[in-house]
């Protein structure tokens, strides 16, 4: 696999999509700073992620 970007962040929200899933979420609240990377990922129930917790996101083509 090729990795094309990894970063760290601190997850802001995680809303409750539905009954299957939750999303994620990490956002410049400005989108002024242009280094800032955010990201919302839909993920299934179940996890253990909440409001501050840091998260490493990785893209990999594969």
């Amino acid at each position: 696999m090729e990795q094309i970007l990894s970063f760290e962040a601190t997850i802001d929200f995680v809303a409750d999509i539905n009954e299957h899933k939750d999303c994620l979420m990490s956002q410049d609240p400005t989108q002024d700073t242009p280094d800032a990377l955010w990201f919302n990922i839909d993920i299934p129930k179940g996890h253990s992620a909440r409001a501050g917790d840091r998260v490493r996101v990785t893209i990999e083509k594969i």
